[in-house]
């Protein structure tokens, strides 16, 4: 999917950029939209251009419209999701419910989730970013991780989704993450994407009112990134699309959208 017009030929090639959705299928909807108003409709970046590429297990309709979703309930309609804890699961995907507190640190699924997410590189080719939320915020995070060279040493437990995303993403470290409502994974085989600190540039946003993720989490997650810019907006557990936040994210895309070297390669 091409978003905006033809860039001049003195701009880099588009920034292509996957999409790791958390299980809010209104907030899934609303994920497209600040690019869109950051990257479309401003005077900062006018030549910055996308591919999105859409991660596996939701699909949404409206990805390419400047317009956000007037209610969840538009969101719902114009959207469908599809078996989002089986094909996209992160770590949020735990379930609750009868499990010890050693069982609550895994995840469930994970391997199977990272595996689908470098079935769809290995398809639409490799990527420049990630942008996430809630546990597609968390994904966004071990995914950088991942794919930051120098390689870091794997936890033999992740050594085949890790694998596969290298390969699929042809061994090419990201330019940048964007994180929403995002947290620090907890299990401890995901240490070795923490220690050391991630490399890869991150702007995080974290609403001052969630009431669905901790601010103590988001902020073990900005602790753990060694190059991370945090906007803290007057809201709760949703993507903020209104121009002032729409516009934090135009300026630091801008900035590594120009700037190649910004990747961690």
């Amino acid at each position: 999917m091409l978003f905006g017009a033809t860039p001049l030929k003195k701009f880099p090639a588009p920034v292509r950029l996957i999409i790791a959705y958390g299980i809010n299928s209104a907030q899934n909807a609303m994920m497209a939209y600040p690019l869109n108003e950051a990257l479309f409709n401003s005077t900062t970046a006018p030549h910055a251009i996308f591919q999105i590429v859409q991660a596996p297990g939701f699909t949404t309709s409206d990805a390419s419209s400047s317009t956000p979703p007037t209610s969840p309930a538009t969101s719902r309609r114009r959207t469908t999701p599809r078996t989002r804890r089986r094909r996209t699961p992160g770590p949020g995907s735990a379930r609750r419910d009868n499990l010890s507190d050693a069982d609550r640190q895994s995840y469930i699924g994970l391997d199977e989730g990272m595996a689908a997410i470098a079935s769809t590189l290995r398809s639409s080719g490799p990527v420049d970013a990630v942008l996430g939320f809630s546990q597609g915020g968390a994904v966004a995070a071990l995914v950088a991780a991942a794919l930051e060279t120098p390689h870091r040493d794997v936890h033999a437990e992740q050594a085949a989704w890790v694998a596969a995303l290298r390969e699929a993403n042809e061994g090419r470290g990201l330019r940048f993450a964007a994180v929403y409502s995002g947290f620090f994974a907890v299990d401890e085989s995901l240490a070795w994407c923490f220690e050391p600190k991630i490399q890869t540039p991150t702007i995080q946003f974290i609403g001052s009112l969630d009431t669905v993720v901790d601010e103590g989490r988001s902020r073990a997650l900005v602790d753990r990134c060694e190059e991370a810019a945090v906007v803290v907006h007057p809201g709760g557990h949703y993507v903020p699309i209104s121009k002032e936040w729409a516009m934090a994210l135009a300026g630091y895309v801008k900035h590594h959208a120009q700037d190649p070297e910004a990747a961690k390669m």
